[in-house]
């Protein structure tokens, strides 16, 4: 015979000064440790069965915080909804194991403001209820004004726009779950930054951050650079070298462009995520390391995964949790901001004084379709700096016109007809095109490709049928 043991509801009266804390935990004992060890700061009520919590947020009076244990086996969406129904505004942490977090998105998206992991020590809860106590400034809407959050001597996570803000909240929340995080967005939209930033979100933040282009590094070579080797395991191994995970070992390591990982590898770094354990090449003892894994691509996983290029239980556990950034097309309000912290940064770069953006110069920012992203943005900036020469750049932007054959329309239609025409005009546009995404991934002729939607080789031609050139870049 199965027994539903309740504890008692307990709130413990205290003057008003003192926080109402809701605590909704299954265990017994646990719920014991925390109102020992929190009762003496909160008014605390206690809860052991959803009922009794619901009943309690039905009576309408004025409650600071829930902290709401999820256990394995039980769906958390059903509860997080009818809390997030009766109480809109009241602040949520969840208690939770790391194998209970693929729901995370959801919990996400129903308001918790803080996960903290199990096992914890009392110390852990009063630091997340102190920070998210509910407060006249959070229960108020944060306006979307700019913010510029340094990151490192060179790079700062800026924002200016509500997706932008609701990205950085999701990613600071993530950084304390500790579990692989999978960023996705077309190449240039500042996938890099994102990862920076939840690493320093994170309590790994004083330990190493270390990125690796699985792309720009050749097959053969990815195996030792990121798992180093022992000496002798290959012609040329004349001593032991570590590899990037045993470096980080405490930190975080971001893979770069993961989707261009070779099979092979893709199997030992599934293994590191199950059990955090990898060989060098050239040994058979297994090291054991403990690193935070981010990674970023601008491929689509699901084809990829289709057609057997990427493994879809390595794709599995690196979705711990997705983040996927905007393009800068559809977040066009950001640019002026954005403009101007490349500005800067550029001034500081090149020692030269920043120059000023006039509304017409900005209007064409803003128009512009930027198949390139950040990166585009920021090399167009420079260029305006370097050159001081706004009409340049305005040239530049200008919607792709016929010039590229050297002929005008009248001269066209004049000498071969309407066919020759159209296929002049087409041509002009689409290597304008072509040029205009190879500047923005930096002459990344893959990374052009995929945005481009071509194939590599596709892509091959269209630059020699164009002689195009990094040469041919202002």
């Amino acid at each position: 015979m199965s027994v539903s043991l309740s504890y008692p509801v307990t709130a413990l009266k205290a003057s008003k000064a003192r926080p109402q804390v809701l605590i909704l935990e299954p265990d017994l004992a646990v719920l014991d440790y925390l109102r020992l060890t929190l009762g003496d700061r909160y008014a605390l009520s206690l809860f052991s069965e959803e009922r009794s919590l619901l009943e309690r947020l039905e009576q309408g009076d004025e409650l600071d915080l829930l902290v709401l244990a999820l256990h394995s086996g039980r769906d958390p969406m059903p509860l997080l909804t009818h809390i997030r129904c009766a109480k809109p505004h009241l602040p949520v942490i969840v208690l939770s194991c790391s194998a209970e977090l693929r729901d995370l998105e959801m919990v996400i998206r129903l308001g918790v403001r803080a996960i903290v992991m199990k096992p914890f020590v009392g110390s852990d809860i009063e630091e997340a209820i102190e920070e998210h106590l509910a407060t006249p400034e959070r229960n108020t809407p944060v306006p979307d004004s700019p913010r510029e959050i340094p990151l490192n001597e060179t790079h700062s996570f800026v924002r200016s726009s509500k997706r932008m803000r609701d990205l950085e909240s999701q990613a600071a929340l993530v950084a304390r779950a500790d579990i692989p995080l999978l960023i996705l967005g077309e190449s240039g939209t500042g996938k890099e930054i994102l990862a920076l930033y939840t690493h320093k979100m994170s309590a790994r933040s004083q330990h190493t951050f270390l990125k690796v282009n699985c792309a720009a590094v050749p097959a053969d070579l990815l195996e030792s650079e990121l798992f180093g080797y022992e000496q002798g395991a290959f012609t040329g191994a004349v001593k032991t070298k570590p590899g990037k995970f045993e470096i980080c070992s405490g930190g975080t390591i971001f893979l770069d462009e993961i989707g261009e990982m070779p099979a092979i590898l893709q199997a030992k770094l599934l293994q590191v995520l199950q059990d955090g354990t990898f060989s060098r090449l050239g040994s058979r003892s297994p090291m054991k390391v403990d690193v935070r894994v981010i990674a970023a691509t601008n491929i689509n996983m699901k084809e990829a995964m289709a057609n057997k290029t990427f493994r879809e239980d390595l794709y599995y556990r690196l979705n711990g949790f997705t983040l996927n950034i905007p393009p800068l097309r559809e977040r066009r309000e950001e640019i002026p901001v954005l403009a101007e912290y490349f500005m800067r940064k550029g001034a500081r770069r090149y020692g030269r004084d920043p120059l000023p953006f006039s509304p017409r110069l900005l209007d064409t920012l803003s128009a512009h379709s930027w198949p390139g992203n950040l990166r585009e943005l920021e090399n167009v900036i420079n260029r305006y700096l370097v050159l001081a020469d706004e009409r340049a750049i305005l040239d530049e932007l200008a919607p792709a016109a016929s010039t590229q054959s050297g002929a005008t329309p009248a001269e066209a239609a004049s000498g071969a007809g309407l066919k020759a025409l159209v296929k002049n005009l087409k041509g002009g546009a689409e290597a304008a095109a072509i040029a205009q995404v190879l500047e923005g991934t930096g002459w990344n002729r893959k990374a052009a490709a995929n945005d481009l939607q071509i194939s590599y080789k596709a892509l091959l031609y269209k630059i020699k049928q164009y002689d195009l050139s990094p040469q041919d870049r202002v």
